[in-house]
């Protein structure tokens, strides 16, 4: 599991997928997230905009990130 550090209270969970390179543009991000191929905290999440907080788990393409 990859810990990413954020220094705001929330980042947005296609910004996130930008921030970490799993995407190339917002397009595609939403794109994923619609294809219903993004975890949060174990429930699939097809809001772009959730705003993901320190302690969430997101899971993609069987990659683990947990928000520091």
């Amino acid at each position: 599991m990859e810990k990413v550090k954020i220094e705001t209270e929330f980042i947005k969970l296609d910004q996130f997928l930008k921030w970490v390179g799993l995407v190339d543009s917002g397009s595609f991000a939403k794109e994923v997230i619609a294809n219903g191929e993004v975890k949060v905290n174990g429930e699939i999440e097809q809001r772009r905009g959730k705003k993901l907080r320190i302690g969430d788990i997101i899971e993609v393409e069987e990659k683990e990130f947990l928000i520091e």
